[in-house]
């Protein structure tokens, strides 16, 4: 039988290789934003707290992706160095994304009640 410790070692190195460098490394930036994210501005409610964290995750992961594409940032994945590098891309492009979610859903909740072209009015007058 083997040891459970070997065989878990064992599992995350086959699982890593299955999944891929660049997928493993747009996973762990993505994560380690929604974290930093959640503890500098905490969630008021649950709702609040899921929208937070798929936000984060997806301007991670979509934001990150532009910045390789645009840049051509390709080459990075053929390394273990530029697979952190593209982690910390893909971290940084998390960031905002949840301050940005935030801002729109405070400006909409402000105007609930308020008629579309109000609401136009408003957005014109900020522009």
């Amino acid at each position: 039988m083997p040891e459970p410790a070997s065989t878990g070692v064992a599992g995350a190195a086959a699982a890593y290789k299955a999944i891929g460098g660049a997928a493993a490394a747009a996973a762990g930036g993505a994560t380690l934003a929604a974290v930093v994210v959640m503890l500098m501005t905490p969630p008021r409610s649950f709702r609040e707290w899921a929208v937070g964290l798929i936000s984060t995750v997806v301007s991670s992961i979509g934001g990150g992706a532009i910045v390789i594409e645009h840049f051509q940032l390709h080459d990075w994945a053929f390394s273990t160095m530029g697979l952190y590098a593209m982690g910390g891309v893909i971290f940084g492009c998390g960031l905002p994304g949840w301050a940005i979610v935030r801002w729109v859903f405070n400006f909409i909740a402000k105007r609930r009640d308020a008629s579309i072209d109000e609401i136009a009015k408003d957005v014109k007058e900020m522009i």
